[in-house]
């Protein structure tokens, strides 16, 4: 084989494979080729292994399916009223028409730009300050719906739209920071207030408590007192009574036994001069007496003393004849039975009973202000009278007696 022969093999061969190449399109996942015969649109090819026309078939633009994220810069907005703000937004679209994305517009992307800045001031123009900065849901939905609505004819699906950033200017901005240091100190200020208010409440109630505790305490303390004193009272005069019977008794006794004493030895005239004689120095004795006259009429005062009380013997002389004992008008048992209950020095059952009811009234725990019941019974705290009146029947027995005997 010559030279002219190889060379024209081997531009065969080398046609051949360019033809090839040029028959076969190879499109990855997700992804999709506009292809154009000889200008005009053929068709769409999609993932995987396609063939074409060499010469005639071309592709006009690879577009990606997958959903797309576009950051765009910051756009000056202004306000309802008129301040500028400072809009950072992100746009999540993705191309549902790939046809319709290559002849419909020029520079997809390029449009969502520039129809989201449109959009957006739009939406934030009819809207202050605050309603911006807390409104970003609402902005983004409105966006959304404008930007999927003018973009549809373009084959492409706005699926979110996001606000980034708002950055109001930096006078507003310190502002804003004023205001909230401001609002910030208020609320510390009400919070401050308001504990010192519940501080000075429970203080309060606290002090009120403990004044109804201490006032019941003493009126505890001053009943308990009262009842001890009137006990006492009782007792030492029940005592004192019980004492001056049994010095009386005591006494009268004494009388007896020498009054007996004086019946047994039958004095005569003469033995009761000689006593009243050894009387008169006694008689005599003291810082007072600096005089003492014996009256001339002593011998016959001892006479007619002894003629009042005695009898003439056989001899002339008056002896002491005694008197005839009378018989008590009340026999002696029935007396010591009527004098025996001055003796009993213990508590009646109803002074005990008023005791320990007081007792059980002072230990009780007093109720919060509003808890308990304003009707309760007699003996409940702060009610005045249940204990100071005693009871209707409380008298000693003693004087029970005496009352019944009168």
């Amino acid at each position: 084989m010559g030279p002219t022969e190889l060379i024209i093999l081997l531009v065969v061969v080398l046609v051949v494979i360019i033809v090839a190449v040029k028959s076969v399109l190879v499109v990855p996942q997700a992804q999709a080729s506009v292809v154009e015969r000889l200008g005009k649109f053929r068709g769409v090819a999609g993932p995987g292994l396609n063939f074409l026309v060499p010469f005639l078939d071309r592709v006009r633009a690879r577009i990606d399916l997958r959903e797309q994220v576009v950051s765009f810069p910051p756009q000056p907005v202004i306000t309802q009223d008129n301040l500028t703000v400072s809009i950072d937004t992100v746009v999540y679209f993705q191309v549902t028409d790939s046809r319709s994305a290559v002849y419909e517009i020029n520079n997809y992307i390029e449009g969502v730009e520039q129809l989201t800045t449109t959009t957006l001031r739009n939406v934030v123009g009819g809207m202050s300050l605050e309603e911006t900065l807390t409104s970003r849901d609402q902005i983004n939905t409105q966006l959304r719906g404008e930007l999927d609505k003018a973009t549809g004819r373009w084959g492409i699906r706005v699926a979110r739209v996001e606000l980034k950033a708002i950055d109001p200017p930096p006078s507003i901005q310190d502002s804003m920071e004023k205001q909230m240091r401001a609002d910030r100190e208020k609320r510390a200020m009400i919070l401050n207030a308001e504990g010192e208010r519940e501080s000075a409440i429970k203080t309060a109630e606290g002090e009120k408590q403990a004044a109804i505790l201490a006032a019941e305490g003493q009126k505890q303390a001053a009943i308990l007192e009262a009842e001890a004193g009137r006990q006492s009272s009782i007792l030492r005069a029940q005592g004192q009574r019980a004492s001056r019977y049994l010095e009386a008794q005591g006494q009268a006794k004494a009388i007896e036994k020498v009054f007996a004493a004086v019946k047994r030895g039958k004095p005569t005239p003469e033995l009761l001069a000689y006593q009243y004689l050894q009387t008169l120095p006694q008689m005599a004795q003291g810082d007072a007496n600096k005089v003492w006259m014996l009256p001339n009429d002593f011998g016959k005062s001892l006479e007619g003393f002894a003629k009042l009380l005695g009898a003439p013997g056989e001899d002339g002389v008056f002896r002491y004849e005694p008197p005839k004992e009378e018989a008590p008008t009340t026999p002696p048992e029935e007396e010591e039975a009527s004098v025996q209950a001055w003796f009993d020095t213990s508590s009646t059952p109803e002074v005990a009973e008023a005791v320990r009811a007081a007792e059980a009234v002072a230990r009780k725990q007093v109720p919060s202000p509003g808890v308990g019941d304003s009707s309760s019974g007699a003996g409940t705290l702060g009610e005045p009278g249940a204990l100071a009146q005693p009871p209707a029947d409380s008298a000693p027995p003693a004087r029970r007696e005496e009352d019944e005997q009168q």
